[in-house]
């Protein structure tokens, strides 16, 4: 009896989990809205047309319109019944039905209950930069052009005081930030790790923004590499940052960054918690 068969047998009810990459060009963002095409929209047509049945998805985190996923995570709560079918099959139904700039990466089965969202213990982004004179090629599309040098000592640097715990007001979109304090929510998140590093990526010398955190406010990445660059560019000092972060007022950090040149590079969830289903 393989383990994959023995995580079903006996099983009341199960989580399915899809490990989902995407490009975001071509989406209003993750979440559904009415009337625009989104990758929710997308999944949720296909699981229904392959389960005939009402699928409700919850998914890690909701990426903003043009916004790519290297391994976005979306649960759904499989019926008893459902646990009997052919998973490659169903995987290879999902890869005919779901669009060109959707791939779903991986199956999985998590424990009843196990939410995407809820169960995950951080979220790994990375955003991408290419500098100089020379377009990108290969990136064109996934990567934020500047065609000017960047000081990515001073990038790093200007960093270093978002790790850990803050309010993050002055790096979330206004009218975001408004409707969290007016639900009484916290504006808090814990980033574990923030790094600004040169790297090189299908030919292209690449400035890197990785970014590592329980979860993130609306716009935060973004926010926070626009305001990497004007550090970058000498606009600002590298101190600056800190400061922004202090005053807790979106007026005080730079601009938002292009949604293009960010990607959700991966999820991490308790060891154990999704075991593959084949």
């Amino acid at each position: 009896m393989t383990d994959d068969h023995m995580a079903t047998e006996g099983a009341t009810a199960r989580t399915l989990v899809l490990k989902v990459g995407y490009r975001g060009a071509g989406f209003s963002g993750y979440a559904e809205q009415e009337g625009q095409r989104t990758v929710a929209g997308e999944l949720r047509h296909a699981l229904q047309t392959l389960l005939r049945r009402p699928c409700e998805l919850v998914c890690a985190g909701r990426t903003d319109a043009g916004v790519s996923a290297m391994a976005q995570y979306v649960s759904l709560p499989l019926l008893p019944e459902e646990l009997d079918r052919e998973p490659r099959r169903l995987w290879r139904s999902l890869a005919a039905i779901t669009p060109d700039d959707i791939s779903v990466r991986g199956l999985y089965l998590a424990p009843e209950g196990f939410s995407a969202r809820f169960d995950a213990l951080a979220r790994v982004y990375r955003y991408r930069i290419v500098c100089g004179n020379a377009q990108p090629v290969l990136l064109w599309g996934s990567a934020w052009w500047i065609n000017s040098p960047l000081d990515v000592d001073a990038m790093e640097r200007a960093a270093r005081p978002l790790v850990g715990e803050h309010d993050f007001t002055s790096f979330c979109k206004v009218s975001s930030a408004a409707q969290i304090r007016e639900a009484g929510r916290s504006l808090c998140r814990c980033l574990q790790h923030v790094e600004v590093h040169a790297v090189e990526e299908m030919g292209e010398d690449v400035i890197a923004v990785d970014v590592t955190g329980n979860a993130f406010l609306h716009n935060m990445v973004r926010i926070i590499v626009g305001s990497l660059v004007e550090v970058g560019r000498g606009n600002r000092p590298a101190s600056w940052l800190a400061d922004a972060l202090e005053r807790r007022d979106r007026r005080a950090a730079g601009p938002t960054a292009p949604a293009q040149g960010l990607v959700l590079g991966g999820v991490r969830y308790p060891d154990g918690i999704l075991v593959p289903w084949r």
